[in-house]
């Protein structure tokens, strides 16, 4: 039978989702705990791959295995094995193709933006000092939708074939002293978001204008868009499936 897991965790002592040789990462502990509960090993595989330090509110994983279990006995003891900064909210049956990472119709993510200091947000949210020209940012959320290749907001040494990607969400918002970006699309390159902001970030300082955007999304190169902003203050919040996904 194959299984998705829905799960959340907190990014920071992790060296990303995937799995790694010399660092710890989510889909480590989760495979090393579920083995020892299922008693055979477990491999799971993750709706996608976030960075060192962020943080996934939705993430799901899915994986395959001839043990019978009951789900929700499954899912207390899972989380009692796990660390407090991973958390198994459901484990459910799937048809035996369903793919976590090739059945997502989009993802979804959310980075904070603090305007101002805040004791019990400066591990969850990015500081910034100066004012932000807020409009001129909205503004240029916009022009992301005229476009399709987004290779110049992907970092320079990545496995992927196309850099184009379907943009069905971009915005910003401000709630509790935080400016809150939040982009859905289909797939996302490796550092897009983080990199995304960096540059809005650069228009909200006036460090460059609006329409500059154009230009620096048609040179395709890394280093005409702005910094990549500090992981700790993205989150992914959504992963959607088709609805007959289940069984």
């Amino acid at each position: 039978m194959r299984y998705f897991i829905e799960l959340s965790y907190n990014g920071s002592a992790y060296h990303g989702w995937q799995f790694q040789p010399n660092a710890i990462t989510v889909q480590e502990v989760i495979e090393k705990s579920l083995s020892v509960l299922l008693k055979e090993k477990t491999p799971i595989m993750g709706a996608g791959r976030t960075d060192a330090g962020v943080h996934a509110s939705q993430m799901f994983a899915h994986f395959d295995t001839h043990v019978v279990f009951d789900e929700a006995e499954i899912t207390y003891k899972l989380n009692l094995y796990l660390p407090k900064d991973v958390a198994i909210h459901t484990i459910f049956k799937v048809k035996d193709k369903a793919h976590a990472r090739f059945n997502a119709l989009s993802r979804t993510y959310l980075y904070r933006v603090s305007l101002k200091k805040n004791v019990f947000t400066f591990d969850g949210a990015y500081y910034i000092k100066q004012d932000l020209d807020i409009e001129a940012m909205k503004k240029a959320t916009k022009i992301l939708f005229e476009y399709k290749d987004f290779q110049c907001f992907s970092k320079v040494k990545t496995d992927v074939k196309t850099y184009n990607c379907t943009i069905m969400k971009a915005e910003w918002s401000f709630k509790n002293d935080e400016l809150q970006f939040v982009i859905q699309a289909d797939r996302f390159l490796r550092n897009m978001v983080r990199a995304i902001v960096g540059t809005m970030i650069h228009i909200g300082q006036r460090k460059i204008k609006i329409d500059d955007l154009h230009t620096i999304i048609q040179s395709k190169n890394r280093s005409e868009a702005g910094f990549s902003v500090p992981a700790h203050a993205l989150y992914l919040t959504e992963v959607a499936y088709p609805n007959d996904i289940k069984l």
